[in-house]
């Protein structure tokens, strides 16, 4: 599954209302660490079918950028239903993330 781009008006059907837990990735198209993020985050969504992966441009999307209280990106979200269960700020390798994804699902 390729990664979703998620606005204010479908966040909630594509994000809150998912079947499966959700990665957000709050990236802007100026941001280096977010460009060398974006290829890791399609790969996780290319391998993973049991997790959806999502993209929000806090450009566009500032109100929602708010919601998440982001302060600095690439800032990367697990949600898992209505509640963040995880977060990453800043560039990590595809197994940091992984690993991230993983412990917060076996915890959550």
């Amino acid at each position: 599954m390729a990664t979703v781009k998620v606005t204010s008006e479908n966040f909630e059907s594509e994000v809150l209302a998912s079947d499966k837990p959700v990665l957000v990735d709050l990236w802007a198209s100026w941001c280096g660490p977010c460009k060398m993020l974006a290829p890791v985050l399609e790969q996780i969504s290319e391998e993973r079918a049991d997790i959806k992966v999502c993209k929000i441009n806090v450009d566009d999307e500032q109100q929602l950028a708010a919601e998440f209280r982001v302060s600095s990106i690439p800032h990367v979200a697990l949600l898992k239903g209505n509640k963040i269960i995880a977060q990453s700020v800043g560039f990590k390798p595809k197994a940091a993330i992984l690993q991230m994804v993983d412990d917060a699902l076996k915890n959550a």
